[in-house]
This record gives C-alpha cells, structure tokens and sequence, in this order.
C-alpha cells in the first residue's frame, strides 16, 4: 500500500474544520485545514494527490467560486460540498459544476468516511491514469524501461532512435513477452510524431466484421482509427490475425496515403501460428510495405546478464511494493536464471520476480521450483525465432535442473522433490525420459 490519502479540508468555522478533520485523521486519512478558499488554492495544484471537502458559504470567495476555480485547474478533482439544511438546490448547482457530491448538514461521519474513501479511490485511478500516459509520451522514460547492456539491447536502443526520426512503417517481431508494444510506444515517444495521436489495435480482438468497422467503418463511438490516428502512428499488434479481405483494405489505404505518409503505422507480429512466419500469413505486398523496416527483438534467453540484472529490478520493485525483503539470489540460482529457456519472456520473468518476492515473505519455495513449475506449463509445439524449437531449450534445462538437484542432494529423492516441488510420480517419469539414474548420485 502507499501513503494514506489526502484531504483538504476547507471551511471558516474552526469548529468544524477540527471535527471533519479528527473524524477523517482517524479513518486513515492525512488531513490539510484551510480556514479561506483564498489559502486553499495556494496550497493546492493540479497534481494534488487527493481530494477537497470545502463548505459552500464562506466570507470572502465562497464556495461555490471556490469549485470553479477547482474545476478550472483541474477537472477530475472529486471535491465534496459541505451544505446547509435546506440547500438543496445549491448542491445540484454544485454538482452541475463538477462537484462528486455533496453533505448536507448536520451529516452522518460514517456518510462522509464512505464518501471521502470513494472519492479518493477515483482520484488515484486518474493521478495513476496521468502518470501512465505522460510516462507513455516521453521517450525519455520509456528508453529506461528498455533495461539491459547486452549488445543486443544496446542496439535495439540505437535502432528504436534511429527508425523513430524516420517516416517509414514498422513492423515489430519477436517472441512473446519481448516487449514489442513498449517498443511501439518508445518508436512514437522518440520522433517528430511524439504528442500527435498514438492508436493501438489488436487484429486478434475482434470479429473480422467488428475488426473492419473499428479500423475503417463509421463508428457508432468516434472515428474509425484510420482517421483517428491521421498524422500520427497507428499500431497494429497481431498483425497476422488480420483477415484478408482486411489486409487488401489497409494496403489501399497505405497506398492512397503516398509517401512521406501522414500516419506511421507499426505493425506487431504475433506469432498467432507458431509454424508460420508473420511474412507467410501476410500479402507479399503488404508485407513488404509494413516491413520497409524491419525491427526483431532478442528473446531473452539470448541477453546473457541482462537475465539477473532485469530480476534483481524487479525483485527489488516487487519487495518495495510488498513492504519485505528482496530475495538473495545465490551463485547457483543465478545460474538456473541464465540458463532457463524463458519462452514467456521478459513478461515470464516479471511474473517470476513476483511470486519470488511472495515466496520469500512466506519463507517457503526456491527459484529453482518457481522456474521448474514456468518450463511445465510451457507449450512445448512453441518455436523460438532461431528457428530451434523451444521444446529442446525447455528438455535440456529440466535435465540440467534435475542432475544438478540430485548431484547437491547426494540422491534424496524427497530432497529433490521438495527443492523442484514435484510430485515423485513426475520426477520419476522426467529422470527416466532423460536417461538420469539415482543410483548415479548415492
């Protein structure tokens, strides 16, 4: 949980500034008093992480010109009106003009507790909202959230700076949990079309009926996003689920554009068919006009240390999150890291660095069963861009686990069971397909 939430409280009656004040400090809150709307607006911006109880009659600016002043900075703050018995007509006024609700006096504490909870909820969900987007348009930040000093980060960077200037379309691809559409958003965020709009679609979301009507048709809710993205960048993630009567629509509309176009569209591969290539599933000349250039991101099980810098982040993020400790990664865990198969990921990883941070709270659990328990649930007809199948990646690193488990244990299989959390029926099976005897380890 993060900090308590604020409330400013506004109201020249000392009395009932102290007593709203000591009602909400008690529910949890953080309270700030202002005995004028004049000192209040000194004291609040834009940005302020919370909400506003304010009294409609006040000397001086009252307030009713207090909320518009409110509304005028920022018009997704939730301010509460305190009014008089019987001034009801006052408070529709007030709630005309912005305000999220409003108490009539005298009022119920457990009323305004429950008012103030609501209220404060929906303004995190707007500051958390805000934070996101402007996160999303500043290239700056979304180039640190490409974590990594491997070589092939390194130039992934380069090329994400160099292609975002450029005018061309993208297509993005790579396996899943690589992070293709931050790329997207950073591809945006860098070039001259940072600020214009940025529209994203998945092809594999909809109906092929549904999919043409949001894409091109007359939307019931807005433009279609062909003309919603107009100078700006269109996405298209899972662009090998798109139909192809659909595909013949965009490359008319790319080809009507002309060049330099006017909207940028980045294409994502999916990898919707995994025994198919995104080229395969495509027009050639859709293709090639989506692939003028190309960007292919590494999987991680190809970023050698980049692996246990990327988890020591995230660990670390997750444990401020859960208020514990960061788990300690030892020598050997650092090497189950660097040789796991990772067919989920960067995404995987995340997950992994979670449930690890969960795990040490309990004290229970190992990497390496965390790890164990992802290359089970992998889907083993997977393939990985180098066009070795990821079911021989995920064989030799089960083997590799076991062997080394059972070396460590001397061959105490309840050992072993326990440090992998196997069901002995399933290590059974594993040591005899890969050929691993006990007897080998007593």
């Amino acid at each position: 949980m993060g900090h308590a939430a604020k409330i400013a409280i506004v109201d020249d009656e000392q009395d009932m500034r102290q007593s709203i004040s000591q009602w909400l400090a008690l529910s949890g809150y953080e309270t700030e008093t202002y005995s004028s709307a004049e000192d209040a607006l000194k004291g609040l911006g834009s940005d302020f992480p919370g909400i506003v109880i304010s009294d409609i009659k006040m000397p001086g600016m009252d307030g009713m010109a207090f909320l518009k002043r409110l509304m005028g900075m920022d018009s997704s703050l939730p301010v509460i009106m305190i009014t008089g018995h019987g001034d009801v007509p006052m408070a529709v006024e007030a709630m005309r003009m912005g305000a999220y609700d409003f108490l009539e006096k005298p009022f119920n504490p457990d009323r305004m507790s429950d008012l103030a909870k609501r209220a404060s909820n929906a303004r995190r969900l707007t500051l958390d909202n805000r934070a996101l987007r402007k996160e999303l348009s500043d290239g700056t930040v979304l180039m640190r959230k490409l974590i990594g000093s491997s070589p092939a980060m390194e130039r992934l960077r380069e090329d994400i700076l160099d292609l975002g200037q450029a005018d061309g379309h993208v297509l993005i691809d790579g396996e899943t949990g690589t992070g293709k559409t931050l790329v997207a958003h950073a591809l945006h965020a860098v070039g001259p079309r940072q600020g214009k709009t940025f529209s994203l679609i998945s092809c594999a979301s909809l109906a092929e009926d549904a999919l043409e009507e949001r894409l091109f048709g007359l939307c019931t809710d807005g433009l279609p996003l062909v003309e919603e993205a107009r100078g700006g960048t269109l996405v298209l993630e899972d662009i090998d689920a798109l139909p192809h009567a659909l595909q013949a629509r965009l490359l008319t509309f790319i080809n009507d554009q002309g060049a330099p176009a006017e909207t940028r569209i980045i294409a994502i591969a999916g990898g919707a068919d995994p025994s198919k290539t995104c080229e395969e599933h495509l027009r050639s000349d859709l293709y090639f006009r989506l692939a003028a250039m190309r960007l292919a991101l590494p999987p991680l099980r190809q970023r050698g240390e980049d692996i246990l810098s990327l988890f020591t982040h995230f660990a670390e993020q997750f444990s401020d999150d859960y208020g514990s400790e960061a788990p300690t990664v030892t020598a050997q865990e650092a090497a189950q890291l660097l040789q796991a198969p990772w067919p989920g990921n960067v995404r995987q990883l995340i997950n992994l660095a979670e449930r690890a941070v969960l795990q040490q709270r309990r004290g229970t659990g190992s990497i390496a069963s965390l790890l164990m328990a992802d290359t089970e649930e992998t889907t083993l007809h997977a393939v990985s861009t180098e066009g070795k199948p990821l079911k021989e990646y995920v064989e030799a690193f089960e083997r590799m686990l076991i062997d080394n488990t059972m070396r460590r244990h001397r061959g105490s299989i309840a050992s072993v069971m326990e440090e992998l959390s196997l069901p002995r029926r399933t290590l059974n099976e594993k040591m005899a397909k890969y050929g691993l005897s006990r007897s080998n380890y007593l």
